[in-house]
């Protein structure tokens, strides 16, 4: 039997001054909405690898993330919803905050891990969790072929072309499975990745590994605002009014660096007057809750 999620990701249009005077129709695919917890992206990547451990007889989901991760959370939520029980390597010193929380309150086992030791995951796992033969790796961030396979059924959803599709990227597979979903269709639009870590050019070898096939697509590697999790009042500034005037929750990790790419590129004249823009909203929301201090 496999296992499954509605998806409930609708289309909504994005309306602001800046695009109408720009001759621009800006769309965002509302993937925040597909579930609560297991929101956006995080049930894409892991549809496929749940089914995979349930073929292959494992009922334990081993993960890994940080302190704050919304990967974490979301396999807590599928393992408890799924029939699975779950264990998730955090890395760094022990801490508790409300995302670990949510995470133990579905069952998961946290296991605080040292910065060093947590880079080598597969022997952390084989450490473990070798004699378990229940046990199932899951990458961090739910990265794989399988995880690009979910990603790519986002573009056969899609009722309307676009010119541009934008996501955020953290390890390249949401990317890599829009961009084989717009090549299977075929589509003709250009795919714009948006990397939230400092230097993010090196996300191009992390999304080449997942294609299915060579690519053309654009990576816009000036919106990390200093790195991973990290931000600047310009970004917060951003969120709030885009938050206040929109009605939709944004995070200042993935999807909120995204959306300011999309208004700055506007502004810099970088589309075609005319174009249609869809952003792709890969949840992530709860990750406000570990930057509260940064809107106050």
């Amino acid at each position: 039997m496999n296992i499954e999620l509605e998806i409930f990701s609708p289309v909504h249009q994005i309306h602001d001054p800046l695009f109408d005077e720009k001759g621009l129709e800006v769309f965002i695919k509302r993937d925040d909405l597909i579930h609560p917890l297991i929101s956006g992206n995080k049930w894409r990547k892991l549809k496929y690898v749940l089914n995979q451990a349930q073929a292959e007889n494992k009922t334990h989901l081993v993960t890994f993330g940080g302190a704050y991760s919304n990967h974490l959370l979301a396999t807590a939520a599928a393992a408890a919803q799924f029939g699975f029980s779950s264990t998730g390597f955090v890395r760094g010193e022990e801490v508790d905050n409300d995302t670990l929380f949510l995470c133990r309150l579905h069952g998961m086992n946290l296991l605080f891990t040292d910065r060093d030791s947590y880079r080598d995951k597969q022997t952390l796992f084989d450490k473990h969790f070798k004699s378990d033969p229940k046990a199932y790796f899951i990458d961090e961030g739910g990265a794989s072929a399988l995880g690009a396979k979910g990603c790519s059924e986002l573009v056969v959803e899609l009722t309307e072309t676009y010119d541009h599709i934008f996501c955020a990227c953290g390890t390249g597979t949401t990317a890599a499975g829009i961009i084989n979903g717009i090549n299977t269709l075929p589509l003709d639009a250009q795919f714009h990745g948006v990397p939230v870590f400092r230097n993010g050019e090196f996300l191009r070898a992390d999304i080449d590994r997942f294609l299915t096939a060579p690519a053309q697509y654009h990576l816009h590697t000036e919106y990390h605002f200093g790195g991973y999790a990290k931000t600047s009042d310009e970004l917060i500034q951003f969120i709030k009014r885009f938050v206040a005037s929109t009605g939709m929750l944004i995070d200042p990790v993935y999807t909120g660096k995204m959306l300011y790419a999309i208004y700055d590129l506007a502004y810099k004249n970088y589309f075609a007057k005319g174009s249609k823009i869809l952003a792709i909203h890969t949840g992530g929301t709860w990750g406000l809750l570990g930057m509260k201090d940064k809107f106050i």
